[in-house]
């Protein structure tokens, strides 16, 4: 085992600080008194209170909330639906073709996506909104959610599948009662890896997106391109701690999960 040196201690130091130091100056001066973001002048907490009363923020929250939630979503569903097609269906005819449509939004640059989608939005001539957005959202964040789940059917055992259908279970019973708990970490994983780039995404939405339909991706942007204001900070603090839960409830959970199933196979063994 190696040794814990000095060495190892502060680049693991200057590592954190780079990555979380930017993110706690941002704390801090979210509960700044002064407008002036760069100034300190006290602690205060009115500009939480000033947040809650902008309703151009609250309005471009609910929207990125709704698309993020339905398109991670449909993302989940059809991901998943394709990571099993490609993994349980062989070598069937344009296996190649397949593959190549469901990974290609992993390495094509957002604008090229963003443009494209649009450019298809205004030749069958649909209105962009939320409609638009949670469709785009959808077709690049499901092939995140096909290479999580296909890892975790790569490595699933198919026997148990055999046992359901021996056991009388048509294909689609035993897919549902015994396949889909047993990925369904995967399936979890693959949704909450989409929800959080839905929520992150500015270049994409920012193409397909209309006037009635601003993401907060987008109002921040555009926001900050007059100047960074204390109800960002705030705004950015509330983030950050919803993120931090949400990590930590699903460290948890997980957790829990595992402990459960070895506790089963235990009692399984046992008998």
């Amino acid at each position: 085992m190696r040794r814990f040196t000095w060495f190892n201690a502060t680049a693991l130091t200057l590592g954190f600080a780079f990555l979380y130091l930017p993110m706690l100056i941002l704390i801090i001066y979210s509960f700044n008194e002064s407008r002036l973001v760069t100034v300190w002048a006290g602690f205060s907490t009115k500009w939480y209170g000033e947040l809650l009363h902008n309703q151009a923020f609250l309005s471009a929250a609910w929207v990125t909330l709704k698309v993020a939630v339905i398109s991670s979503t449909l993302a989940a569903v059809l991901g998943t639906m394709a990571a099993y097609a490609m993994v349980r269906g062989g070598r069937f005819h344009g296996r190649t073709l397949f593959s190549g449509m469901i990974y290609a939004p992993l390495v094509m640059p957002e604008v090229i996506t963003g443009l494209s989608l649009l450019l298809l939005f205004i030749a069958i001539g649909m209105d962009r909104g939320v409609t638009t957005i949670v469709l785009a959202h959808t077709t690049f964040s499901m092939c995140y959610v096909s290479v999580v789940v296909s890892s975790r059917l790569a490595t699933f055992d198919q026997s148990l599948e055999e046992a359901a259908l021996d056991l009388g279970c048509t294909p689609f019973d035993a897919f549902r009662s015994v396949t889909l708990p047993i990925i369904a970490p995967a399936v979890v994983s693959g949704w909450l890896l989409a929800f959080t780039l839905s929520l992150d995404d500015l270049v994409i939405a920012s193409f397909t997106s209309g006037p009635s339909s601003t993401t907060l991706p987008i109002k921040i942007y555009s926001a900050v391109r007059l100047g960074v204001s204390p109800e960002i900070n705030a705004l950015s603090t509330i983030m950050i701690l919803i993120v931090t839960v949400g990590v930590i409830t699903a460290s948890l959970v997980s957790k829990r999960s595992i402990a459960l199933q070895k506790a089963d196979e235990q009692k399984a063994l046992q008998q």
